[in-house]
């Protein structure tokens, strides 16, 4: 019944909450409700949940589930809190597959691809004035962190050039960032 219980109000969580910070009411509220922690275990698993990688709504569920009912409650809090993201995705790839060779689909397609490769672009320059232009809050050319410069081109050149895999290749910008960053 408590699995029942963890994926039920982890999906609710799921589906009326928007992500992020905006769950830590939500997941407390519940919790608190069914009496599965107190407030500062929940306030605990949070602060955890925030260091760890990955969704904030995922490791929370993960944690309470496994603090519950064990590995199988944090599989089913876990699947909870997923089911409205992989029902969208689902359904909308089901639409999109159906619509395939639309004339209106594909054309609104080739409007998106631009767009989306627009965004793309304005967040990695905006990244890159933050990381490697700015002294003090203000950007300047003076200011430029070549280290940091150097540590991107050479991750570039591992994934592009020489194909080598992500997590290797942040090992290597980690290992690098501590010698010269």
């Amino acid at each position: 019944m408590v699995l029942l219980e963890l994926f039920w109000s982890f999906m609710k969580i799921g589906f009326f909450s928007f992500g992020g910070l905006t769950m830590i009411p939500v997941i407390n509220d519940e919790v608190l409700l069914h009496g599965w922690m107190t407030a500062d275990e929940v306030m605990d698993i949070v602060a955890v949940a925030e260091m760890t990688p990955g969704s904030l709504g995922i490791n929370c569920a993960t944690f309470v589930g496994l603090r519950t009912a064990g590995l199988i409650g944090a599989f089913s809090a876990t699947l909870g809190v997923m089911m409205p993201s992989l029902t969208l995705c689902m359904a909308a790839a089901h639409f999109i597959l159906k619509l395939k060779g639309n004339q209106v689909m594909e054309s609104a397609m080739k409007g998106v691809r631009p767009v989306s490769m627009g965004m793309l672009l304005a967040v990695a320059v905006t990244l890159s004035i933050s990381t490697f232009w700015t002294e003090g809050g203000a950007v300047t050319l003076s200011g430029v962190q070549w280290n940091l410069g150097l540590i991107a081109f050479l991750c570039a050149v591992l994934l592009f050039r020489f194909k080598v895999s992500i997590p290797k290749t942040i090992l290597f910008a980690a290992v690098l960032g501590l010698l010269i960053g």
